[in-house]
């Protein structure tokens, strides 16, 4: 299969460690590598030795540069970002004008997943599915009634193989309230939406043009210059007036009827903000259940989150579920139920012109 990764996005919630010019899919926050490196290794495997493809910012491709010398990476910059419909449509378009006749899977740079080698299995037989104009989609076996993702409603069992289950989709749900994600959980019959796809790209064109025709004009544009000189100028002048939509609410709502979901159970995470991620750290050994980076001294301390990339000692007496993340430039505090909020900093930051901190 070919490779695409969706490396996009400014990674708000992660702040003040994510900034614009390094934002969380260029951080090792989990693992010895940045999310986006990390990426590329986990599914290599599946490349035939060939080259992938990283679609990303264009503010960002230096950074890339450095980190995947001496590795079969293509880099395409987004002039501006677009949501993942314009993503996905550039990556298609790419793989089409190289002549890629065969599954090419989209993924997210900046998720986490434990389990390598059950992800990998579900990823190839998914490549197996993408024929007759089919896109399959994996979906996250859920572990607990989460509100903060998008679920896909299984439909009819599609076929089997070496113990995988295939299932028609019969539905993409927005996000759940606590109530309803308790009944999908317990009903077995819905998956996370993990923002994964894989299709021909012929079929992801298709479908773009059928639903998204404004994105399938702009996208016909770039493809006149592609292997051109002027390539990097179309792209410049046509990409910001692209629409600024997801695929999933562009193109998956509207071709459920051609879409496969092979259930996937892996130990998945979008690690979506500092609390998810503090779930999947290792915690102290004294039943604290602190996560401590850096130099940092904890008394009577437990349920806490403390990071730091400043040289500077950080020391705390007698406080509970807190985050605390230290930087030479910023020192966020806050409690850790609230880490989906930090991007209510960030806005704070932006209006108030505070650009050296974002």
């Amino acid at each position: 299969m070919y490779i695409v990764i969706m490396a996009g996005g400014s990674g708000t919630r992660f702040w003040p460690f994510s900034r614009q010019a390094k934002p969380k899919q260029f951080l090792a926050i989990i693992g010895k590598n940045p999310m986006v490196v990390e990426t590329w290794y986990r599914v290599k495997p599946l490349s035939n030795n060939r080259e992938g493809l990283v679609v990303l910012g264009q503010q960002h491709l230096e950074e890339a540069r450095r980190l995947f010398d001496g590795e079969k990476i293509k880099l395409l910059a987004e002039p501006v970002g677009r949501n993942t419909a314009p993503c996905i449509g550039l990556g298609a378009l790419y793989a089409d004008c190289m002549g890629i006749d065969e599954a090419v899977a989209f993924l997210p740079a900046d998720h986490y997943i434990a389990d390598a080698g059950a992800f990998l299995k579900s990823l190839k037989l998914a490549s197996k599915m993408v024929v007759n104009d089919s896109i399959a989609t994996l979906g996250i076996v859920p572990t607990r009634p989460e509100t903060g993702y998008g679920y896909i409603h299984k439909g009819n069992l599609f076929s089997s193989d070496n113990g995988l289950d295939v299932y028609e989709v019969s539905s993409f749900v927005e996000k759940p309230d606590l109530e309803t994600a308790m009944g999908y959980l317990s009903s077995g019959e819905y998956y996370w939406n993990a923002g994964i796809f894989l299709a021909n790209p012929k079929t992801i064109l298709k479908e773009i043009k059928l639903h998204l025709p404004d994105l399938f004009e702009g996208l016909e544009k770039i493809r006149t210059a592609t292997g051109k000189n002027d390539f990097e100028a179309v792209l410049e002048e046509v990409y910001p007036d692209l629409p600024n939509i997801s695929f999933d609410y562009g193109i998956m709502e509207k071709t459920k009827e051609r879409v496969l979901v092979i259930p996937c159970d892996c130990g998945w995470s979008d690690v979506g903000s500092w609390l998810s991620l503090y779930e999947l750290k290792k915690k102290d050994s004294d039943d604290s259940e602190n996560v401590v980076e850096g130099d940092t001294l904890m008394i009577d301390c437990s349920g806490n989150f403390v990071a730091s990339k400043a040289d500077r000692f950080i020391a705390c007496l007698g406080i509970e579920n807190s985050l605390i993340v230290d930087t030479p430039d910023a020192l966020l505090v806050a409690d850790k139920s609230r880490s989906q909020e930090i991007r209510k900093i960030v806005e704070y930051l932006k209006r108030e012109g505070r650009d050296n901190l974002l």
